[in-house]
């Protein structure tokens, strides 16, 4: 059944993984055609290392926060203010907020190092009338509370000025791993395999057992296969870059690679909740709101697990029943837009931004007794308009299909050249894949308490 989407030269199955839209990072990469081919010549916005390892950088632009090692000094009638802080950052004239207090402070000196990790440093509270002060029980709980640099502030003919790095980007690493799958089957099976299946579909609705036929049970088990390394995979590559496995036989090495779900639960804001409601998604989607881009204009998904699925539908069900549906919002890099869904997604518009709900059955088997779910950003990167997700992988190396023929050839009554004295023939399926969450910051996990009988 699928030699009409495979061909002769089955290079990539991008149609056939629409087939199966339980594998959702399949279908947010492969099927959306959002994958990078590692190609020597190509020149993209990641960063090739070597043939198995891709690299690409991750604008944060993470708001820089000092914590206070000690206070001397209340700041009553504007008297100074002597700050301890564990390394050398605010400078003469800078401006720094306290932000339990919202109290600004200026500094009036240069920074007098005490030890490697000790810098005083002189302040005074910014105030109009020096009625300013800060209160006892904050000076006597001050080690660890966290300040943030606003402005500077200079004299008339100031002689210097400082600069503080706003930006700050941070490098993400993934690796291309390998898998196969084998199926074999016998010339004499073969010439059957039709009557095979008739006799298994038995009578009307009675069926005596199933045999579907050997190339889609390859096909099957290889996206099965690389659909729980895509989601789940965990990497054994060391910081170094050498893999931790190695094959007890032959030496060789044993590459490991992370999936999506790792990369993203790594950064990703979590709840916990004993009950979903309203007010629970409503926090989910705030904070998503929070670490976007932009504000509106937002196409998210939320993958959910059965027991999370059944109990989203039954919470938003009066909320957003009247709210405008739009099953147009997965980004696809191929055709440089957005391609609609299909049925599968129930999609919402709320406060300016679109939401989708995706059921994946993988989330079960891995949160059997909890609800759970992911909640992402698909929107594409407003500098570079990379997508979400990514998958890596070899020119042509998505899916790659060989035949090993042996006696009775691929229909087990071919004559002519064969590569076995078995009367036998393997199909193989092999190919190279890794994952790219581009933005795993762009994330919210929202997942309930264990339950002894969830489905209660």
């Amino acid at each position: 059944m699928f030699a009409k989407f495979l061909g002769v030269r089955p290079a990539r199955i991008g149609l056939v993984a629409t087939l199966y839209d339980q594998y959702t990072i399949t279908h947010l990469t492969e099927s959306l055609m959002n994958v990078y081919t590692n190609e020597k010549a190509s020149k993209s916005n990641w960063q090739r290392l070597n043939e198995f390892m891709f690299e690409w950088q991750l604008e944060v632009n993470r708001i820089k926060r000092v914590p206070i090692l000690s206070i001397e000094g209340n700041g009553n009638n504007a008297s100074d203010i002597l700050f301890r802080f564990p390394e050398n950052y605010y400078q003469k004239f800078d401006t720094f907020v306290i932000e339990e207090l919202r109290q600004y402070v200026i500094v009036m000196n240069r920074p007098q190092r005490i030890a490697d990790n000790c810098f005083l440093v002189v302040g005074k509270l910014v105030d109009e009338d020096y009625s300013a002060q800060l209160p006892q029980y904050f000076i006597d709980n001050c080690a660890g509370k966290l300040t943030r640099f606003v402005t500077n502030y200079m004299p008339e003919m100031h002689e210097e000025g400082y600069t503080k790095y706003t930006s700050n980007t941070e490098n993400f690493r993934g690796y291309i791993s390998t898998h196969r799958c084998d199926i074999d089957y016998s010339a004499m099976y073969k010439p059957m395999e039709e009557v095979f299946i008739q006799i298994g579909k038995g009578k009307d609705d009675d069926p005596v057992y199933k045999l579907p036929k050997c190339q889609q049970v390859l096909v099957e088990n290889f996206l099965q296969v690389r659909e729980g390394k895509l989601a789940w995979g965990k990497s054994n590559v060391n910081k170094d870059g050498q893999p931790t496995i190695y094959d007890n036989e032959t030496g060789r090495p044993i590459i490991t690679s992370e999936g999506i779900i790792p990369q993203v639960e790594r950064f990703a804001t979590k709840y916990i909740f004993s009950k979903l409601t309203v007010a629970w998604l409503q926090k989910a989607l705030n904070a998503l709101v929070l670490k976007s881009d932009k504000k509106l204009g937002n196409k998210y998904a939320m993958i959910c697990n059965t027991l999370m699925w059944h109990d989203v539908q039954r919470v938003i069900d009066v909320f957003l029943k009247d709210r405008h549906t739009d099953g147009d919002f997965l980004w696809s890099k191929a055709s440089n837009g957005y391609v609609s869904a299909g049925a599968t997604y129930d999609t919402y518009v709320y406060g300016g931004n679109t939401i989708g709900f995706k059921l994946d059955s993988s989330l079960d088997v891995e949160f059997p007794d909890r609800k759970y779910a992911i909640m992402v950003d698909l929107t594409p990167d407003t500098k570079t308009g990379k997508p979400a997700f990514a998958q890596f992988t070899f020119k042509n190396g998505e899916f790659i299909q060989n035949k090993i023929l042996g006696v009775g050839g691929e229909s087990g009554l071919d004559s002519g050249v064969v590569s076995s004295r078995v009367a036998a023939t393997k199909l193989v399926a092999f190919g190279y894949a890794g994952a790219a969450c581009f933005n795993p910051y762009k994330s919210v996990v929202l997942m309930s308490n264990k339950q002894q009988n969830p489905w209660l």
